[in-house]
């Protein structure tokens, strides 16, 4: 039996099936093009017959597809949804025909309506019409895992002999366990005698939360084909995440034995992409991709970490395309990772300061749920450097119109290292004109990176917090600013930055003195 195991990615089919998750066409051919790049064997690309749409956005993705991914389209188990199957994929430089129909007494009897022999007869007439359309042909058995195994055994033997090259065997309501799924796929291609003409796989959902396991599982029994989707989205609970099989393929290779083809250091990007074309953020302690998931506040942890990665990583964050890890700075760390963060931020600090500043970090930490590096720097800066502020912020006006004649202006009152200046001038609207007014009285050009606002309190005369982020020189500074007013908030947030800013270039001036 080979070790090679392909990736089946169902993302556009199975996975837009999910609420919420629907995508325009140039989402998905943007979607699909990343799937690519991933390393994705088969994209699943979606229901042809299901809707005009569905059909449009098959063909459109099986046209712009490489020739190193195949492109598959769901069928039911009836001509029409066959026909037009192959009409949507046949652009394909690989196409591919998924045809399923279901297997269970349930599914038979209750929505189907049909017995057993007459599902036979369905299945095998279906597998054949795929067949004279492509070789490459998929027959699934919905609900294998609630159907009568020797049932099953006899269809897939039959849809083998028909031209079926791919046999999917699903647990399609989450109901299987990892050790009885195993046994169930075993049984099928132990007992099936023309099994080795056909590579069978897995198509999990997540009902009990055991989709990956179960996925993993019947890979381990002899499944050569892992049917996913990035972030694990799909119908209900979802499906057994790409990111998370691929993972344990990689990391765990010394127990599976197992190859695939995905490029682990695209599987963040990916999943990221995802989040954002369907707007639904990535839960922070998902495993690979999610914003904890090599985030460490205990100090225990982070104490190892410092020591040595392996005691609390099983894998880089590099190899699933995240930047770093994060040690966390909160009330839980210990001495060793305050002194390493700030160390990463550029502080050099003796015993005496770090003792100083570790207190100061606690006190701070039993207030705020989160400490970010600005925070930190700040704290550094009150308790040991104690940098005064160089620009102040006086007085602010703004004045801006929806008539179009005279553009947005801002004027503004402030001092810059003790000396009053002011200014005035325009931008494409109020915040921009303000923005501008301040980094020509500063002789700065930063660039902004974010600009956020968000209401402290509220009714009417709700209090504003504005956070902006700046990047100038390799550098970058957060700075925040409270108003009822959003314009002086604005205001505020921009100057905290460039103070922030120069607080930064001041200390790398300093660090760079000292190394020297």
């Amino acid at each position: 039996m080979s070790d090679r195991v392909f990736i089946f990615d169902t993302t556009l089919r199975d996975g837009e099936q999910s609420p919420g998750a629907t995508m325009n066409l140039q989402e998905k051919l943007r979607l699909a093009r990343q799937l690519e790049v991933l390393g994705v064997d088969i994209i699943e690309a979606g229901f042809p017959a299901s809707s005009p749409g569905d059909f449009e956005a098959v063909a459109e993705i099986a046209k712009n597809a490489g020739p190193d991914v195949q492109v598959a389209g769901l069928a039911r188990c009836a001509e029409r949804d066959i026909d037009l199957c192959w009409d949507a994929v046949k652009f394909a430089k690989n196409p591919r025909i998924h045809t399923f129909i279901a297997t269970s007494p349930l599914h038979m009897e209750f929505k189907l309506r049909k017995t057993p022999e007459q599902v036979y007869e369905t299945a095998i007439a279906s597998v054949k019409r795929c067949a004279s359309y492509t070789p490459n042909v998929q027959f699934s058995c919905e609900d294998f895992s609630r159907s009568d195994l020797d049932f099953v055994r006899r269809i897939v033997e039959a849809a083998i002999n028909a031209g079926a090259t791919t046999i999917n065997l699903p647990d399609t309501v989450g109901y299987a366990q990892p050790e009885e799924f195993a046994a169930k796929v075993r049984y099928v291609i132990e007992n099936t005698p023309n099994s080795d003409k056909a590579i069978f796989s897995a198509h999990c959902h997540d009902d009990l939360g055991l989709a990956v396991a179960n996925t993993l599982a019947a890979l381990k029994a002899g499944a050569r084909q892992a049917e996913v989707a990035l972030n694990g989205i799909g119908e209900r609970a979802g499906n057994a995440s790409l990111e998370e099989v691929a993972m344990a393929l990689s990391v765990r290779r010394d127990y599976y034995g197992l190859v695939d083809n995905i490029k682990t250091e695209q599987l963040y990007p990916s999943c990221r992409l995802l989040s954002i074309i369907i707007g639904q953020p990535i839960p922070p302690n998902k495993s690979i991709t999610g914003a904890n998931a090599f985030a460490h506040e205990s100090g225990i942890h982070q104490d190892g970490m410092i020591k040595h990665r392996e005691t609390y990583e099983i894998m880089t964050p590099q190899s699933v395309g995240r930047t770093s890890t994060n040690l966390v700075i909160g009330k839980h760390s210990g001495r060793n990772a305050v002194r390493g963060k700030f160390e990463s931020l550029g502080y050099s600090l003796d015993d005496q300061q770090l003792n100083q500043i570790f207190d100061a970090v606690k006190q701070l930490a039993d207030r705020k749920k989160r400490l970010h590096d600005e925070d930190l720097m700040a704290l550094v800066q009150q308790e040991i450097y104690r940098i005064p502020d160089r620009l102040k912020l006086r007085h602010v006006s703004v004045q801006s119109s929806d008539s179009g004649g005279v553009p947005p202006t801002a004027a503004v009152l402030m001092d810059v290292d003790g000396e009053e200046k002011s200014g005035a001038g325009f931008g494409v609207g109020p915040i921009d004109a303000l923005f501008n007014v301040i980094s020509d009285l500063v002789n700065r050009q930063p660039e902004l990176e974010q600009y956020a606002i968000n209401a402290v309190t509220g009714g009417m005369d709700a209090l504003g917090e504005v956070t902006v982020r700046l990047a100038e020189n390799g550098l970058n500074a957060v700075g925040r600013g409270n108003h009822p007013d959003i314009f002086v908030a604005s205001a505020r947030a921009f100057v905290d930055a460039l103070n922030n800013l120069a607080k930064r270039e001041a200390q790398g001036r300093r660090v760079h003195s000292q190394d020297s």
